[in-house]
């Protein structure tokens, strides 16, 4: 399709002249062959014949380009085979031998698979094919949605552990066996290598060729022409809709036309979208800049290229994906590719051709580059060794091809640099780089000098940077992380020097991070603007990784890790040393406490620079701890002297940080504003903390085991700033202050308590990796019970992404499986709860506090102690052992002492109870410790760990001081501590036993027992007086309930007549119905006919959820009325593509199509309100939503929709509550009736009635004209016998009940028939009991699909709901005229009725029998009417009237299921012969006379029997729910009960029919028979009968939702292979699965929209409007959501009906684990479909997640 704007293309402006018919392929060969310069004649022939290119919006080329094309391409195979091509390509196609690769190329959006049992890494992925082919299909996989790019590793033996290969791919030739071009004939391969060297020349240099205007030489035509292109380019800036709407201004085509230009451009890169002259083009162009250039945004680029030149770029780009089909067919010409293409020129100084393409690769166009990387990955990595020639080339050109990206605006996928993933997992490919080619420097010195834009001094600063740009910068890292994955098993000399000339360019890297972002306390005024900290910690988080990596490297080797170490040790110090430099005239402070001194520089963090930053120290905490564990310390002395090593140093930079976390904790920083705050949570968050948080912890711990406890402490208190709380005595300050230094000595104790009690890291404790896991996961338990992916985001990854849990979670948690929605959790087995340690060192505050509530609840309810003491830690290894050192030194008595005889004195505000908390958990850890050692069976005076001695002594430094011991004694009786008295006592207790085993005279066993033996009395006194307070408490309870209950019934006695009021008065909303005793002898259970039962007016009292007032609802005051919602529905038919869309004003609903297609349900929450209240809401709602347009709202006020006031359910409208009247029986008048009023009579006088009325109504049309005769009428008195039977005055209705059921059926009428309301129009009755019908049938589908009882399961709002509907039906003579519901009466007995004259003729086969019971029964009173009376039949007239259209319309429809039903009946004898089996022959008999024997087979009478009572139940079962609400009889106890024995019977009595339903043709035969005959001489029964048509089957088959396979890979596959016929291109589209059809659409895409009415739908809601009249509900497949859609505007996801193992729903698929269907969630979708609550769903969804800007759904 070209464009329409002929001003645009200017045809005649010097076009080129089309080329001449293409000379036959052989003839140019041979002339090629006979040429002197091969390259020259195949220049010549393409500058002749390579075809121009047409300007056009379209994908679609013109059948004569794709020839010349295809005569081109055929002629270089000529050359290529010597033979015709097809031949050729067999040949090859014999000899070449299937590949051990894939290789297959990803596009975006594909669904790949990841196996985390055997992949080397998680970037090693398969495709749908290989994945479903291998054994990975049964491990623990992961799903993944591929951003485009990557290709299939199947087959590849590195990058899997085991199962390399499918069963497709483990049959292929391994790349070892014999060399594959050599297999080639010689003569070909020759050929090969000189046609892929001039063609892959033409294609380089047409591609990346910059003339716009000329071409290069060789190429040039003879004359040039004035024909130029404008060309848009595509760019990641500009969002569709301002592309589409510049180029409709700019190139004024329509709308349309825009948007195609638009698609093409982003899918292919870049698109000419204007031909004509040079002058024209260059109009354009300004044009479309000035449109838009603005200051936010760059201009749209646009170029403008020589006609020729775009013709053979066209063609160079053609080329490209001929050379990559060619060399798919063998692998012998992959490989002479390959060397053409990395072949450098002798002599030359260009690189070769491949790497001239990829440095040009920033330039290309979108389409270009994306075949382009095709090509690499189907040939040069599909060889190992072209690989590693590539990688080498990949390598060297690395930095400028970085710097070239950081450049470019296009996406990552789609730039070569995204091939660095496909090379450096490659291990042995990895390994190689880094040895031969120094990769690891030339990555790391890339980073530097990206990075030096932002350094300062030195360091790194980010203060105004480009997002996009850094996000480009960080990719570098990400290839480092790939080129560490895998550590060399065996290093060699060369792998050493290269590994460390590496690490030293890191070192430089983390040089200028040390220090970076300091950060100044702010006094005074707050901070004015927040500088940005989140690159850093971006920076950071992805250097995690590699750093831990890095450290895994140096560890495998001990060589490396000295080295490394000292190099470490060497940078780290040159910072230290600038540092001091800066700060030299600072000078040397001695502190002195308890006799002990120390000289430090002064430093306080809270008024000098302090950085977060500082990995040199962090990665040296990290190597020292590798040194430890491999033993390697020993040697460290000769690398690092101890003259050198400067503890101090080393623990001042991380003992700031964490010194800088406590006073934000104190409050300290408040003024620095919330960056601060970020990165202080971002320090010690889970992505961070091992690389940050964990590693300055451990360089405490690494000083603490090297210097002096006590100068340890020193040296910490004074960074704290506390050395002067614990060395003077207090000073008078103010509570700020107070309460800043209380929150730093608890934090200064914490420190203490994670210094010497984590030992969890291995290297620091004699701990494994799976240990430390098991930790963390049971104190991530302790606070709550959780879900995996919680607990999975809540511990650290390692570099591929694992972090351990599934090795350790089942041993220390159990599964507790989801019900229909939330997810399964896991939780701690009780016997790990003694491994809690409350002041765990990954808890926030805000878990702890948590963690120590659940704890102590716990112990309450095990009537335990309540003591959280902390549980003993694992061993330090050797060199860490000093650590605990710190627990006996004076230092810290000193400070324990002081903090708990601050608590005893209470004196002021000097205290907090959380400081004595952890001072006694320090106690009880030290107390620990010497225990141990004492346990350890080492003689007393060789333990030097004297904790015990130090705290029963009286302290020393001051003249009165207490002792430790002493002060834990007197603070029992603290009651402001009365929490902690159990820790106190478990504190003394460790006392006790440690004097114990001091004491200790006899052998070590002894005295154990003796200290157990006290602990244990010490806990049975506690136990037992536990218990007795519990006891004494449960009898204080019973006390007091008792003395409430007997002065409840005093008050009831005293006020007996309030009470009496009270008890009548029901809960609001709701209804309760009182009927007055009726003798039991008259409650026959009888519906129909002479033995109706009776029944009593219904008294119903409601309370108005507005007002909330009540009231009695009675017939003639004001109406009360029901929130209800009426909806469109096809959720009961099989044939939903018949639905009529646009049903307007021909459409005539007096008969309901059996299928039925679509019908009107209606729905209440079944909250009640006064009329009055509900106009008055509404009007409110009306009035303040209109001002709010900044949220979307979720329900339409233009349609009349509203929120329920109480429960916030969707409505449309409101319903009158009408009770139900009183009916009863006379049985003298009765018997008298039924002796006369037989069928015959009844129908006689019913026909005589309704043509009476007929002439009546034409008679009033003619009276005008002519003066009628009274001969002309029939006999006056058979018109009027009906009336004789007993008439009645109708029940008036007042004023606001007629206005409140006039409202609801024009709701009806409006929203069953889509057409504007209109309160006069014929059909609204109709409409009125449609939607009665429907909703009985309906509500009776479900009862039937949950196996429930017919009456008692129905929730009250739902028996509500459909007596109001049924009242509301039954009251249509209160809204239309009589004369209207007349003629429908005629329309409807011409069923039954022949002689009238009426021209519907209705087929009984596409009559759905149950909506015509339902308008008969409800249109039958108005017979009654006389013109100047109103009259109603009365009780007796209306039982015969029922019983009478019953069994007529119960007969039609035992004739329709006879006849739709008989075609496929089983040949033998099942059943037994019976009264009924022999009746239903006779019937079927009678049925095969009058179809003129077209009913062929004669099944068995069993059969037959069978078939009509499956048929016909939910029809009686609908007829039992329709009387029941009418008339109020109640039904038998059998239909309440839950067996389905008597079911039938009970069904039949209720409704006054003969359990052999037969019989009813035997007594009515003289009247029936007739009706057979006319019925089955019907044209389409006829038609039906010879197989021309097809119908209802009865029962009708139960609509459900598709089935679903159990594993959702099996969707995801059905959407790989579908294809959508409306598209031409293979990029995969956002494939939606209709739930309710099963049809497979693209969401979202260009390819599937619709034009409806005028509007653009997308293919799901385009679908949706016939397929669910409306709503739909579809699996979005690659998101794993369930997308329900209402009309237009409304819409919400949900999970899929998906779990994985886990129990928890995966939308987005963001987890990736393997899903399997839950049926119950299943169901659950299912019963929101078929009880209409989809739209009810939707409502509630979009009212929780309030979205601020509109959602489209139209578009999906």
């Amino acid at each position: 399709a070209k464009m329409a704007d002929e001003g645009a293309m200017e045809p005649n402006v010097g076009a080129e002249p089309e080329p001449r018919g293409v000379p036959e392929p052989e003839q140019v060969v041979r002339n090629w062959q006979e040429g002197v310069d091969l390259c020259l004649g195949i220049y010549q022939h393409l500058k002749e014949y390579v075809p121009a290119v047409h300007c056009s919006g379209s994908d679609v080329k013109s059948p004569e380009d794709e020839q010349t094309y295809q005569i081109l391409l055929q002629t270089l195979e000529w050359f290529l085979f010597g033979e015709t091509p097809a031949d050729g390509f067999a040949k090859l196609e014999q000899s070449n031998s299937s590949s051990q690769l894939c290789g297959r190329v990803f596009k975006g959006g594909e669904t790949t698979y990841s196996c985390r049992d055997c992949a080397i890494d998680p970037t090693c992925v398969l495709c749908m094919d290989c994945f479903q082919n291998s054994v990975h299909r049964n491990h623990r996989y992961k799903m993944n949605s591929s951003y485009g790019g990557g290709f299939c590793d199947c087959g590849d033996v590195e990058a899997w552990k085991t199962g390399p290969a499918c069963k497709k791919h483990e049959h292929g030739a391994s790349e070892d066996t014999v060399n594959p071009a050599n297999q080639l004939p010689v003569a070909l391969a020759e050929r090969a290598q000189q046609l892929f060297t001039i063609i892959f020349r033409y294609i380089v240099d047409m591609l990346i060729w910059t003339e716009d205007k000329e071409l290069p030489l060789g190429l040039q035509p003879r004359e040039k022409t004035d024909s130029y292109f404008c060309v848009l380019f595509n760019d990641e800036q500009h969002s569709f809709e301002h592309v589409i709407y510049s180029l409709q201004r700019s190139l004024g085509c329509s709308q349309r036309e825009a948007q195609n230009y638009t698609t093409l451009i982003d899918k292919e890169g870049r698109r000419a979208v204007k031909h004509g002259s040079l002058h024209s083009c260059q109009e354009t162009k300004l044009e479309v800049f000035n449109i838009t250039n603005s200051v936010f945004q760059s201009p749209l680029r646009v170029e403008i290229l020589h006609s020729t030149v775009v013709s053979h770029q066209t063609f160079a780009l053609r080329l490209l994906l001929w050379l990559n089909q060619v060399i798919s067919y063998s692998a012998g010409l992959r490989q002479i590719f390959c060397e053409v293409v990395l072949n450098q020129e002798p002599g030359s100084d260009q690189p070769c051709l491949i790497s001239k393409f990829m440095l040009a690769d920033a330039k290309l166009w979108k389409g270009a580059r994306k075949v382009f990387h095709e090509l690499i990955v189907c040939s040069l990595l599909m060889e190992t060794e072209y690989k590693r020639l590539f990688a080498i080339e990949f390598i060297t050109h690395y930095k400028q091809l970085q710097l070239e990206f950081v450049e470019d605006d296009h996406d990552r996928n789609v730039s070569v640099t995204a091939q660095s993933v496909q090379i450096f997992t490659v291990p042995t490919l990895a390994r190689h780089l880094i040895e031969e080619h120094d990769a690891l420097k030339i990555i790391i010195e890339t980073i530097i000098e990206l990075f030096s834009e932002h350094m300062d001094n030195g360091k790194l600063h980010f203060q105004s940077y480009s997002q996009d740009k850094l996000f480009r910068k960080q990719m570098v890292l990400y290839d480092l992380k790939y080129l560490l994955i895998s550590k060399p098993p065996l290093w060699t000399d060369r792998q050493r020097e290269h590994f460390l000339e590496g690490f030293k360019t890191f070192l430089k890297l983390l040089k200028s991070m040390q220090n970076m972002e300091p950060v100044n306390r702010q006094i005074g005024q707050h901070l004015e603007i927040e500088p940005e900290w989140e690159p850093a910690f971006t920076i950071q988080m992805l250097l995690k990784c590699i750093l831990s990596m890095i450290q895994e490297w140096c560890a495998s080797d001990e060589q490396v890790l000295l080295r490394a170490y000292k190099e470490c040790h060497r940078v780290l110090s040159q910072c230290s040393n600038e540092c001091n430099q800066r700060n030299a005239r600072k000078q040397l402070n001695t502190l002195t406490m308890c006799g002990h001194s120390i000289s430090l520089k002064r430093y306080l963090v809270s008024r000098e620079p302090v950085s977060i930053h500082i990995p040199l120290s962090r990665l040296l905490a990290g190597l020292h701890v590798h040194l430890n564990k491999s033993g390697a310390i020993d040697k460290l002395e000769e690398f690092v002297p101890p003259s050198e090593f400067q503890v101090e140093k080393l623990m001042d930079y991380p003992l700031r940080c964490l010194v800088l976390l406590s006073q934000v904790s104190a409050d300290m920083w408040r003024r620095n504003g919330f960056s601060l705050v970020n990165q202080v949570f971002c320090y010690r968050n889970v992505k961070w903390r091992e690389e940050m948080f964990d590693k300055d912890i451990i360089m405490l711990q690494i000083a603490a085991s090297i210097m002096d406890p006590n100068q340890f402490l020193m040296f910490v208190l004074a960074r704290f700033e506390l050395f002067e709380v614990f060395s003077k005595s207090p000073v008078p300050r103010n509570k700020d202050v107070i309460q800043q230094t209380n929150v730093l000595i608890e934090e200064f104790l914490h420190l203490i308590i994670m210094v010497v009690g984590e030992r969890y890291v291995p290297g620091v404790g004699l701990v494994k990796k799976d240990e430390v896991t098991l930790r963390e996961v049971i104190h991530l338990l302790c606070i709550e019970p959780m879900p995996h992916s919680e607990l999975a985001k809540s511990l650290p990854e390692n570099e591929n992404n694992e972090t351990g849990l599934e090795n350790v979670i089942h041993q220390v948690a159990t599964f507790k499986k989801p019900g229909l929605s939330g997810h399964g959790v896991y939780e701690l087995k009780p016997e790990y709860l003694k491994y809690f340690n409350l002041f765990f060192y990954h808890y926030y505050k805000s878990q702890q506090t948590k963690a120590e509530d659940d704890q102590k609840k716990r112990k309450k309810q095990a009537n335990s102690n309540e003591a959280l003491p902390p549980p003993l830690p694992p061993q330090f290894f050797s060199t860490f052992v000093k650590v605990t050192n710190i627990l006996n030194c004076d230092i810290l008595m000193l400070v324990l002492r002081t903090v708990l005889q601050r608590a005893v004195d209470s004196t002021g505000r000097l205290w907090s109870e959380a400081m004595v908390q952890k001072t006694l958990h320090l106690i009880c850890i030290a107390l620990q410790e010497e225990q141990s050692q004492l346990e350890g069976g080492v003689a007393e005076e060789d333990v030097t760990f004297d904790v015990y001695l130090k705290a029963t002594r009286v302290g020393s430094s001051a003249v009165n001081a207490e002792s430790i011991l002493s002060l834990l004694e007197k603070l029992k009786h603290v009651h402001q501590l009365d929490a902690q008295k159990d820790m106190i006592n478990w504190t003394l207790q460790m006392f006790d036993a440690v004097k114990k085993l001091r004491e200790k005279s006899s052998p070590c066993s002894v005295t154990e027992t003796g200290s157990q033996k006290t602990n244990e009395t010490i806990q049975d006194k506690d136990k037992a007086e536990r218990k007795r307070k519990a006891e004494a408490a449960k009898l204080y309870r019973q006390k007091i309930m008792a003395q409430m209950s007997a002065m409840q019934k005093n008050f009831i006695e005293s006020n007996k007549h309030l009470y009496e009021k009270v008890t009548e008065a029901p809960r609001p909303g709701t209804i309760r119905t009182e009927e007055d005793s009726v003798p039991t002898t008259e409650d026959s259970g009888v519906a129909l006919g002479p033995m109706q039962g009776a029944t009593a007016t219904e008294k119903i009292i409601l309370t108005c959820i507005l007002c909330q007032e009540e009231q009695e609802v009675k017939t003639d005051e004001m109406a009360m009325v029901l929130a209800a919602c009426v909806q469109r529905s096809t959720a009961l038919s099989k044939n939903r593509s018949r639905t009529v869309t646009n049903l307007g004003d021909n459409y005539d609903p007096i008969i309901m199509h059996s299928d039925l297609s679509c019908g009107t349900h209606v729905g209440s929450c079944g909250h009640v309100m006064h009329a009055t209240c509900w106009q008055k809401y509404f009007e409110a709602v009306q009035n303040s939503t209109r001002n709010r347009l900044h949220a979307e709202l979720s329900f339409d006020l233009e349609n009349g929709e509203f929120l329920c006031p109480l429960c916030k359910a969707l409505c449309n409208t409101v319903m009158p509550v009408i009770p139900m009247q009183a009916h009863n029986l006379d049985s003298k008048d009765t018997e008298t009736i039924a002796q006369m009023l037989t069928l015959p009579r009844w129908l006689q006088n019913v026909s005589a009635r309704i043509a009476g009325l007929n002439i009546s109504d034409t008679k009033e049309k003619e009276s005008k004209l002519i003066q009628v005769s009274s001969v002309s009428w029939k006999n006056p008195v058979e018109f009027r016998s009906i009336l004789s039977f007993g008439v009645q005055s109708p029940i008036v209705y007042s004023k606001s009940i007629v206005e409140m059921l006039q409202l609801f059926a024009t709701a009806v009428y409006r929203v069953g028939l889509k057409v504007a309301p209109n309160e006069a129009d014929a059909r609204v009755p109709v409409m009125a009991w449609g939607a009665c019908a429907f909703t009985i049938q309906s509500t009776e589908n479900m009862l039937n699909d949950e196996d429930k009882v017919l009456f008692g399961s129905l929730p009250d709002r739902q028996g509500i709901s459909l007596k109001a509907v049924l009242q509301f039906a039954a009251s249509q003579r209160a809204v239309a005229s009589p004369r209207v519901i007349q003629k429908h009466l005629t329309r409807l007995m011409s069923v039954f009725v022949p002689q009238m004259d009426v021209e519907d003729t209705w087929s009984i086969l596409d009559i759905d029998f149950y909506h015509l019971l339902i308008s008969l029964v409800l249109a039958f009173p108005s017979l009654y009417w006389e013109e100047t009376v109103e009259l109603q039949p009365s009780d007796i007239s209306c039982a015969f009237n029922n019983l009478y259209l019953f069994h007529l319309v119960t007969m039609a429809h035992i004739v329709q299921i006879l006849l739709t039903s008989t075609t496929d009946c089983p040949m033998e004898q099942d059943g037994e012969e019976s009264e009924e089996t022999q009746s239903a022959t006779e019937l079927y008999e009678t049925l095969r006379e009058y179809t003129s024997r077209s009913l062929e087979c004669k099944p068995h009478g069993w059969y037959l029997w069978n078939c009509v009572k499956c048929g016909i139940t939910p029809f009686l079962r609908s007829s039992t729910l329709f009387f029941n609400y009418l008339l109020g009889v109640p039904p038998p106890e059998e239909l309440s009960k839950d067996s389905s024995e008597g079911q039938f019977e009970a069904l039949c009595y209720y409704l006054a029919l003969p359990t052999n339903l037969f019989k009813l043709f035997q007594e009515y035969k003289d009247t029936v028979f007739p009706l057979l005959q006319r019925w089955c001489s019907d044209s389409s029964v006829q038609s039906f009968l010879k197989g021309d048509r097809t119908t209802v089957r009865y029962p009708r088959e139960r609509n459900q939702l598709m089935e679903l396979p159990d594993d959702y890979s099996s969707i995801l596959n059905q959407g790989c292979q579908y294809k959508c016929s409306r598209s031409s291109d293979d990029e995969t589209k956002n494939l939606a699965l209709c739930m309710f059809c099963g049809a497979m659409l693209c969401s979202q895409s260009a390819c599937c929209r619709e034009e409806v009415n005028g509007e653009e739908f997308g293919a799901c809601a385009a679908h949706a409007i016939n397929c669910g009249s409306g709503l739909g509900m579809f699996l979005r497949i690659r998101e794993c959501q369930v997308l329900l859609l209402a009309g237009k505007n409304r819409g919400c996801f949900i999970p899929a009906p998906y779990l994985d193992d886990y129990g928890e729903t995966d939308q987005l698929l963001k987890r990736g684990n393997p899903l399997h269907l839950c049926t119950e969630r299943y169901k659950k979708l299912e019963q929101l479909w078929q009880q209409h609550r989809i739209l009810e769903e939707i409502t509630r969804n979009q009212d929780a997640n309030q979205i601020v800007f509109a959602f489209e759904w139209q578009q999906f």
